[in-house]
């Protein structure tokens, strides 16, 4: 194991790589019950839709670790389960086998970008600018996620967002963040899980000392039984004829172009802050990696899920000292008992694993000091791309706006070296998706 992972190279032990998966994992497991949330309102079956989500994030994140050797996990995305539901079923009226047919058909064509390495190629036409941007961008967009999943920063009418009451889940949180933050100074060795633990435990009494009256929502942590037995009913229920269909198309271009700019961005982002880095300076096995990624949009069709994609929520256990494969084995193994134990799940809020995602923006902004802010024309489109991130909810979009702002102001300012190739075709996409959107 020592050896095969490369773990006395990378500076880890198993201890930590252990630690380091089991943090991952409760940082990404609310997607369990999250992804069938939403896809059952296209009319898909929860308890299916949680058997394959289960499914696509435990062999894609094995794969992850043993394959591509990358501290990453790899399960069914956010904004693309949104875009499945109410963008493709119900927004234009796609029977949901056809949408899955849609999500099987893009993975395919993954998998061929990943094949010929056209993926790796789109990577390196990436400025470095905007990869230090995009790293930061991310990391400001999952404090956000932090943030708002704990209720500490709510929407508001007169100013957009604003502070939440300071109401006993939101107490709870503050004194999780306070506790983990101390620990990560420190460099207490599994501090996030242990502040993720402590929180847990802490956001017990609420709903039950306090009441309904005080919080709004009542206890957060109930017990709701151990074993939920797994439903394997959408295994091959996917529509492959009719979603070729012309209609369809712009459907497979959608979850192409989404699904490959966040895995893309992931990557780049997750390398640059931790240092994941190949000796040439770009992000570590990125060409397995990408190759997993299809192949997890591609199994995603077949057993009746939204793509999958690599998870920025990995950055928690990488903070905690992962650094190669087997965190994303320990992470992935720990996803395999919840076709059984799912329930258990419950027992952790969200305001538990809340304090460990806002604090990973720490760790993935620091790669912004790289910038050279004096020049304009490079530190511009790096600060739309950083903060479009977070202010559209959306990765995609300050990926989009990073790259077309550079590509103008480089082609003004007469520097037509910085403008490679590549870099246009991605332009050409970039164009697209706003068109198509």
């Amino acid at each position: 194991m020592t050896s095969f992972f490369e773990l006395k190279k990378y500076g880890t032990t198993v201890q930590t790589e252990v630690i380091a998966g089991v943090s991952s994992f409760l940082a990404t497991s609310y997607i369990i019950v999250v992804n069938p949330s939403i896809l059952s309102q296209a009319g898909m079956p929860f308890a299916a839709v949680l058997t394959a989500t289960v499914m696509v994030c435990f062999f894609s994140s094995l794969l992850m670790g043993v394959y591509a050797r990358n501290p990453i996990l790899v399960a069914p995305g956010m904004g693309l389960n949104a875009f499945f539901t109410f963008t493709a079923v119900l927004g234009l009226n796609v029977p949901w086998p056809v949408a899955l047919g849609a999500v099987f058909w893009s993975g395919i064509v993954f998998l061929l970008l990943s094949a010929f390495n056209i993926r790796t190629y789109i990577i390196k036409a990436i400025p470095r600018p905007l990869r230090y941007a995009i790293a930061a961008g991310i990391g400001l967009f999952i404090s956000l996620i932090g943030f708002s999943n704990a209720k500490f920063v709510v929407s508001n009418p007169a100013t957009i967002i604003g502070v939440g009451e300071l109401t006993p889940a939101v107490l709870t949180f503050i004194a999780g963040l306070l506790v983990t933050a101390v620990l990560v100074t420190k460099q207490v060795k599994g501090g996030i899980l242990i502040g993720i633990l402590f929180t847990t435990l802490a956001a017990y009494p609420i709903g039950r000392w306090w009441g309904v009256e005080t919080g709004g929502a009542g206890a957060l942590i109930n017990w709701n039984g151990l074993f939920a037995a797994p439903d394997f009913s959408l295994l091959f229920q996917l529509d492959l004829v009719n979603s070729l269909q012309w209609a369809v198309v712009p459907i497979i271009f959608a979850f192409v172009f989404t699904d490959m700019f966040d895995s893309l961005s992931t990557l780049v982002g997750l390398a640059e802050a931790a240092n994941l880095l190949d000796e040439r300076g770009e992000p570590r096995n990125v060409k397995r990696s990408l190759m997993v990624d299809a192949i997890a949009t591609t199994m995603a069709g077949l057993v009746g899920s939204s793509p999958g994609t690599a998870y920025i929520e990995s950055a928690v256990g990488i903070e905690a000292g992962g650094r190669t494969g087997l965190t994303a084995v320990v992470g992935a193994l720990l996803f395999l008992p919840f076709l059984f134990l799912a329930p258990l799940l419950s027992v952790i809020p969200a305001i538990a694993t809340a304090p460990a995602v806002v604090l990973v923006g720490v760790f993935m902004v620091r790669p912004v000091t790289k910038i050279n802010w004096q020049q304009l024309d490079e530190a511009i489109p790096a600060f739309l791309a950083m903060v479009l991130i977070p202010f559209s909810y959306s990765i995609t979009q300050g990926i989009i706006w990073g790259f077309l702002s550079w590509t103008a102001l480089k082609l003004i300012s007469g520097k037509r070296q910085d403008v490679t190739l590549p870099l246009l075709i991605v332009d050409v996409f970039c164009i697209l998706a706003l068109v198509l959107e």
